[in-house]
């Protein structure tokens, strides 16, 4: 079925770039998988590419054989990253690839789906659901867990936007390096401390809530419906509180290198913030670019206000250190 004439030709080369992309990386994949039962796996997703390939070729009457650049560097760093973790590295990409897939042929099918593209969609999503997620989510066994991904970004996030808040203010109050290196570095280790508690504290009391439902039907006879938590508190707590700490490290680095001013803590954060955002987006399933311009936006007002602030206090304290 031709129907280019029908739809955007934007969308139609993503799409068949998309899966050109996961053709080629699975290929790829396979090369380097040195795993009996992951090669298996990707010679069926290879198949599965092969016909969402040809079939969105025909549908658009378009045809493209060559990624583009953007996605020739993506496929690089996700080889790279493969060779660097060895199987688990093979695993976790696999199941990131199908939740974004899923995630986005769900967003095309609502958006189309009383269009001749809505009906192909379908078609598609099917194999998404039955076949491509059953082989993947096997292989994985879930190896990516959306609480420990929750985790580590909560702590990260919190870390990096809470410290760099901090030692803004505090070079806009004091303005001496030593000072504002003591002051965040205490804050950053008490923060760690109470983040890896509250999440210790949370879990604890969920754990028991839980466990006081399990034992009330236990005893009325009934059948449990509550699934053992996967999340212990104290696994949780560290979890948390190390990301906390690691996320808080970065914009103490400049000032322990002498930095006189927060616009080095300011750029080392803004990286680190797009690093961390671009591979938990993409292990989780979000949407990456809203994902960073949303924590960009959220630490370019925590600077700001906590700046703004420092400078208040110090002209109406007089502080001076």
């Amino acid at each position: 079925m031709a129907a280019s004439y029908q739809y955007d030709a934007s969308l139609a080369r993503a799409l068949i770039l998309d899966e050109l992309f996961d053709l080629s990386l699975y290929r790829a994949l396979h090369g380097i998988s040195g795993d009996d039962e992951s090669k298996a796996t990707l010679n069926e997703l290879i198949t599965v590419e092969t016909q969402h390939l040809a079939f969105w070729q025909k549908f658009f009457g378009y045809k493209l054989e060559r990624l583009d650049w953007g996605r020739r560097l993506k496929l690089q760093i996700m080889l790279l990253a493969c060779r660097l973790l060895g199987t688990t590295g093979i695993h976790l990409v696999l199941e990131a690839i199908e939740v974004h897939g899923v995630r986005k042929y769900l967003a095309l099918w609502k958006e189309y789906q009383r269009q001749p593209l809505g009906e192909a969609l379908r078609g598609i999503l099917m194999d998404e659901f039955k076949h491509e997620d059953v082989l993947v989510t096997a292989l994985t066994q879930r190896k990516i867990n959306a609480e420990k991904i929750r985790n580590i970004f909560l702590g990260l996030n919190d870390g990096l936007v809470e410290i760099l808040g901090a030692v803004s203010g505090f070079f806009g109050a004091f303005g001496s390096t030593t000072t504002v290196l003591i002051a965040a570095s205490t804050t950053a280790v008490a923060g760690a401390l109470s983040m890896g508690a509250g999440a210790f504290l949370a879990l604890n009391s969920e754990k028991e809530v839980k466990s006081t439902e399990v034992a009330k039907r236990i005893f009325l006879e009934e059948e449990s419906e509550s699934s053992p938590m996967e999340e212990q508190p104290l696994s949780s707590a560290l979890v948390v509180g190390s990301a906390y700490l690691a996320g808080a490290v970065v914009p103490v680095l400049p000032v322990l290198f002498g930095a006189d001013d927060p616009l080095f803590s300011v750029l080392t954060a803004g990286f680190m913030v797009i690093v961390v955002s671009t591979i938990l987006s993409f292990l989780s399933g979000m949407d990456v670019q809203r994902r960073i311009t949303l924590n960009l936006v959220i630490i370019a007002i925590a600077v700001t206000v906590t700046y703004a602030i420092g400078l208040l206090a110090k002209q109406l304290w007089g502080i001076s250190v």
